[in-house]
């Protein structure tokens, strides 16, 4: 393990501190470097995507990969499986930017254009992905924001920011850090709370006279006081909020194309339309669109009076029964590999590392009463449409990915987002669910070049999957191959243009069904 110094800006008022040359685009904003600060970082295994944890030999995970005889467990194993296309053949899928186009049809019987894309770094063919760096940043103490990086050599490339989901961390970007890392710097962070960013120390501690043997065993965060240091700590909207701020002011140090997934596309945008300064751009896959029950105390101060807690330390007696209760249910093994299920479309893909990591984190100490702040600390200062309203007063592009096959983050809601700002390019992929960075990695990180090249040339450059001539107003709909592990994919992915609307949808609906119809008849 390295230890890094570097010198970053001290925490205060971002807009004091921009040295902002006078040029046309945001892209020239720098922010000078003063606070020292220690970042520890390790190389990650790029094999086992691990930090030198055999996760298999952990106690707790035995029962899980070892069923019946030697068989590796698969979370997914024993569902249904959604079918996916899978076509014979094979090229070289790892050449940037290299389209071969050929003809087929879509079920409607309309001919559809079959896009040839690059395939992920394939590591058993000697094709190697961009390594990974594991580090942690102390933002707060007590606070240590665990975070990967891959690509610090590509210097001149803009920088690239990944926000994760609830109940994941920075692992889930994996294919994203391999990929984009030979092309772009990439960062990808937990959030405080999750991941590896849960405290390192108990925020609570016991009031009453208790023998030691009686309290080591204790979970964190259920004792009766709190700690100096978690005195004003909830793992809320708005402090992952700033969390991101600070690390893309302190570690970063210049302005970020983020994206984000489900929760994290959430505080991308929450993020983008507090401080545009920071921002070159926001890519939404499976953005939630709404977080928090309990009202913001600046927005609503008397409704928010009204509730007692609001997700601090320590938690109420009452609170700790109930999240014993639940916590026991959501981080069992089985309850994890059925939320799995639910979320990925093609049952095919592999995610076990994927659930290894998360019960993984389910056995920190923390765990539990992280959860339990997480789910009671207030909404943010802004609604999902405020901060794309105010993301569009501010010129902030934006960019939506979409799996169709989302069973939370039903289609319905990525095209309000679309009506909103109608001319963000939309696409709509499918077979794919609620991850489609990591069910089709190939997919995402196609579209996001594409999408930052569009970007950094200020328009010269197409939209990925658009042609010169083809109008950024109309909708298309292309066949995505791509190459993995040796066979060859795809998926179907549509472009929404700014002329779309809700009865382009349904007509859309109505055709594909009729189609269907008219094949099963033949």
């Amino acid at each position: 393990m390295e230890v890094i110094s570097y010198s970053s800006p001290p925490c205060c008022n971002l807009k004091s501190r921009l040295l902002v040359k006078k040029s046309s685009t945001r892209q020239q904003v720098k922010i000078p470097l003063r606070r020292k600060h220690r970042i520890l970082c390790t190389r990650i295994n790029s094999r086992s995507g691990s930090l030198g944890l055999s996760n298999k030999d952990h106690p707790l995970l035995k029962n899980v990969y070892h069923g019946k005889g030697s068989r590796p467990f698969n979370a997914l194993e024993g569902s249904k499986n959604v079918e996916s296309k899978v076509f014979s053949g094979n090229y070289n899928g790892y050449v940037i930017g290299r389209e071969d186009e050929v003809g087929s049809m879509s079920e409607t019987g309309d001919s559809v254009t079959k896009v040839l894309i690059p395939g992920l770094p394939d590591e058993s063919n000697g094709e190697r992905g961009a390594s990974i760096s594991s580090c942690f940043w102390e933002w707060k103490p007590k606070l240590n924001v665990h975070y990967e990086k891959s690509g610090c050599e590509n210097v001149n490339s803009p920088p690239l920011l990944f926000l994760p989901g609830f109940g994941v961390g920075s692992f889930h970007y994996e294919k994203q850090l391999k990929d984009l890392g030979h092309d772009y710097r990439v960062w990808a962070i937990d959030f405080l709370g999750q991941g590896m960013s849960l405290p390192i120390e108990d925020p609570t501690s016991q009031s009453k006279e208790e023998s030691i043997s009686e309290t080591k065993d204790l979970v964190w965060g259920f004792g009766d006081e709190t700690e100096p240091w978690a005195s004003d700590l909830a793992y809320s909207m708005d402090l992952w909020r700033d969390q991101v701020r600070y690390f893309v002011e302190e570690v970063i140090g210049e302005p970020v194309y983020i994206v984000g997934n489900s929760l994290g596309g959430f505080v991308a945008l929450y993020f983008a339309a507090c401080n545009p300064q920071l921002v070159k751009g926001v890519a939404l896959l499976n953005a939630t669109p709404f977080w928090g029950f309990l009202p913001n105390p600046i927005r609503s101060p008397r409704l928010a009076r009204i509730f007692s807690w609001s997700g601090t330390f320590p938690l109420p007696e009452s609170v700790r029964k109930l999240t014993e209760f639940v916590w026991q249910k959501i981080s069992d093994p089985e309850s994890i590999a059925d939320i799995l299920r639910q979320v990925y479309a093609d049952h095919s893909t592999n995610v076990d590392k994927v659930f290894s990591r998360i019960l993984e984190t389910t056995q920190h100490p923390a765990a539990a009463a992280s959860f339990a702040s997480i789910m009671f600390a207030p909404q943010g200062e802004l609604s999902l449409r405020e901060a794309l309203s105010r993301c569009h007063m501010n010129n902030v592009p934006i960019c939506l990915m979409y799996g169709k096959e989302d069973p939370w983050v039903k289609p319905v809601w990525g095209l309000q987002v679309k009506k909103q700002v109608p001319d963000a390019p939309y696409y709509e992929i499918s077979p794919a669910g609620h991850c489609p960075h990591d069910e089709v990695p190939e997919v995402v990180n196609y579209l996001l070049r594409g999408w930052i090249k569009n970007q950094e040339s200020q328009g010269s450059v197409a939209l990925p999957l658009l042609d010169e001539m083809e109008n950024i107003q109309n909708s298309i709909t292309k066949n995505l191959e791509f190459v993995r592990e040796g066979s060859s994919k795809s998926v179907i992915v549509r472009f929404f243009g700014s002329r779309f609307s809700l009865w382009n949808r349904i007509e859309s609906y109505f055709k594909s069904r009729f189609g269907k119809l008219e094949t099963k008849s033949q």
